[in-house]
Parts: C-alpha cells; structure tokens; sequence
C-alpha cells in the first residue's frame, strides 16, 4: 500500500463538551468511551505541545494547517488557543501556519473576534439555516433557541473583518427548503458554504460501549435516525441550489459541494467522501489518541497516542493504509458500473449501509441522492470547466450555461 505523506488532523481539544445540546450531535456520546471525561475533558499543557510540535513536524509541505473542533473548542477559552499559537510560533521553523476552528458562534464575543483576526483564524459557524430551519435541532441543554447567539457571534465577526464560513447540515427539516436556506445565509454574510447531510443509524441497544449511533459494520437491530436526510431529496436539494447558483453566483459565492467537485473533475483532489481511497484525515481527542477518522471514533479504529507515537508514523500504520484502501476494495458491486463513479466513488464508508443487489451491506445509503445530483450537475460542470479554461470571463459564462441548460 502507498506511504501517505499530506494528511489532515482534525483536533478535538475539548472533545465532545458543548454548551448546546444538537439532537443529531454523533459525537457527543463519545464521552462513553473516556470515563474520566467530565473531570479531564481540556486538552493539556503537555499534549498540546506535542500535538503542535509533531504536527509541524510530520507534514511536508511548507503550509501547516490547524482544524479545531469539538463539541464547542471556544469553550476553551482564550487562553488556550493563546498558548496554541505561542506553540505555533515556537516550532513552525521557515513553514507558515494556518488555523481554522469550528463552532456553534454562541460564545464570540470582542475578545474572541479580535484574537481571530489577529491571528488570521478562519472560522466556521454551524449554523442549519434561518431560525426555523436552525432551531429544529440546534437548541441549548435547557432546550431554548440558540439562533440569536449564534447571529451575534456572526456579526462580530462581520464587525471585525473575520474571514468565515458556514457548515449546514442537511437533515429531514431543512432539506424541505433549500433556496430560503441558500438565500438565508447569503443575507448573513456567507460567501463559503457546505452542506453536509446528515445520516445516522440508532441501534435499538447500545453497544459494549454504550454507543447508540453505531458505525455501518454494526449488524445488530438498528433504525434510521428520525433526523437523518432522505437519500433523493438531499440530491434534489442540492441541485435547487446549484441551479440557482450557476446562474446567479458563480465567482461571488463559493460553495464547498459543486466546487469540490469541479476540482475533481479538473483533476485535483476533491473532498475525501469522494475520493477513491481514504485514511488521510485522521481525528484526535483531547487526550491525545488519534482515530483514523471522527466518524469513526470507535475502540477499533483508534491508531495511537500523539505523546507516544508520531503522527506520521500513526497515519502510516497498516491498520490505518488498510482502512483507507477498504473505501475501494469494499465498493459496492453496483457501483461498478454506476454513470457518476468517477466523481463519487462510492461515497463516505460511513453511510455504506444498504443492501447491494449481491447481497452485501456496502451500498451508500445517499446513492439514491449523488445519481440525482451528479447527473445532473456534472455536465454543466464540465460545460463551465471547458469555458473558464479558455479564459471566458464569469459573466460570460453564466450567460452561456443559462442559454445550453436553462433556456
């Protein structure tokens, strides 16, 4: 198997801690698997440094880059990512870093706005869409709106030049409603978008760890979740939005979706869901331990420690190259011969849960959802990579693709 070399590590210094209560959250029964986790949930001096000073290390290229996330990393507090960026600053040599962190927005205040454009942090909002959208189930622990927080956390940003984007998670509500979703975000600001959808299994009994969100090999009896995206409406979501977006948006607003997918086609790396292999973008918790992805944050997917072992040396053990090669190998038989292989590749291992027509559990449960979307947007995709090559200007190429595909 090939030596991984350029991989991402999505660090989790407050591990599943958050201050709101997501009802679809998978990541915050994790603290299942660490017993001690309500004493030592922060992320300590010592492995912070590790973390800082290996990650520096172990990436080749002269770019190094920093994801936090959580639960809610601001919860932190300023101090932390302080002595993270001294850590920074301490071991980066002649490399240049860069820093993005994902929140819920409730916590910004000046302070945090300031040290953000400061320190050039990109920031990502979760955020589902305009109050009804949002409020479905994004709401605090005592079960009231976290909307306006999160909006005034947005506008400080806005105030203080922060550069930031906005994570939607497509799930059974939101989906309904995708151009007052699109037209909601635009108005607040957002010129980076993802959707991301959301699917989830629930067994009927948690496992020997006391999970209830379980990983596509679990074969006991489960359900889908009631918050998870049915399969085609997420296609036809998506293709709502791109429609309106080709023709009104293309170079103003960016959209992580179709140009992820127009950078595959050109023939650079696209988003990791639809790579053909996997296993470079590893998850650690605030302890240090390192999983070979955070969806698949489970007892058997965990590599190491980044106080024991490099994480260069973790991200090339045989287990981890195994479950990176296993996205392909384990393909569904009916996505062989499937017209858009090419730019999905079968999707994310963690949604592969249907039944094939041989009988295997390796169909991607969004099958259903990439045929709509890909078939419908790649040939305006590649209409659009054909005229940006020659150099046409943006202008020009909304008015031609609204002429072959919309008139």
């Amino acid at each position: 198997m090939v030596r991984i070399n350029n991989f991402g590590v999505m660090a989790k210094p407050s591990s599943s801690v958050c201050n709101i209560d997501c009802s679809y959250c998978f990541y915050l029964e994790k603290e299942k698997l660490y017993p001690n986790r309500k004493k030592q949930w922060r992320m300590n001096h010592d492995t912070l440094e590790n973390y800082i000073r290996d990650q520096i290390q172990s990436q080749k290229s002269e770019v190094v880059e920093f994801v936090w996330q959580g639960g809610e990393p601001t919860l932190l507090g300023l101090d932390f990512f302080r002595q993270a960026v001294d850590f920074q600053e301490k071991y980066k040599g002649f490399k240049r870093i860069v820093n993005s962190l994902q929140t819920n927005g409730t916590l910004i205040d000046a302070q945090w706005a300031s040290f953000f454009k400061e320190h050039q942090f990109l920031i990502g909002i979760s955020i589902d869409g305009d109050r009804i959208s949002n409020d479905t189930y994004r709401l605090s622990r005592k079960g009231k709106s976290t909307f306006d927080e999160t909006l005034k956390g947005i506008e400080l940003l806005k105030q203080y030049q922060v550069d930031f984007n906005t994570l939607t998670v497509v799930n059974a509500e939101n989906v309904k409603r995708p151009l007052n979703v699109y037209a909601f975000l635009k108005r607040i600001g957002s010129q980076y978008m993802q959707f991301i959808p959301l699917v989830e299994r629930k067994a009927v009994l948690p496992d020997s760890n006391g999970l209830t969100l379980i990983q596509p090999t679990f074969n006991g009896e489960s359900n889908l979740a009631e918050w998870s995206v049915p399969a085609k409406a997420y296609g036809s979501f998506l293709n709502a939005i791109f429609d309106h977006w080709i023709k009104n948006d293309l170079g103003k607003i960016f959209v992580m979706n179709f140009e992820q997918t127009m950078s595959q086609m050109a023939g650079r790396p696209g988003a990791c869901v639809f790579s053909e292999t996997c296993g470079n973008g590893l998850a650690m918790e605030s302890n240090g331990d390192v999983y070979s992805c955070d969806h698949y944050v489970y007892p058997e997917h965990k590599l190491g420690n980044v106080n024991q072992t490099s994480l260069i040396d973790l991200v090339n053990l045989p287990q981890n190259l195994q479950f990176g090669q296993d996205k392909l190998t384990n393909i569904s038989t009916d996505c062989l011969a499937c017209e858009v292989r090419h730019v999905c590749h079968g999707g994310c291992p963690k949604h592969r849960f249907e039944v094939s027509s041989d009988g295997r559990q390796n169909r991607n449960y969004l099958c259903e959802g990439f045929k709509v979307h890909f078939s419908h947007v790649v040939p305006r995709m590649a209409d659009t990579l054909e005229m940006l090559h020659h150099q046409l200007p943006i202008k020009k190429v909304k008015q031609e693709i609204k002429k072959r595909f919309y008139s």
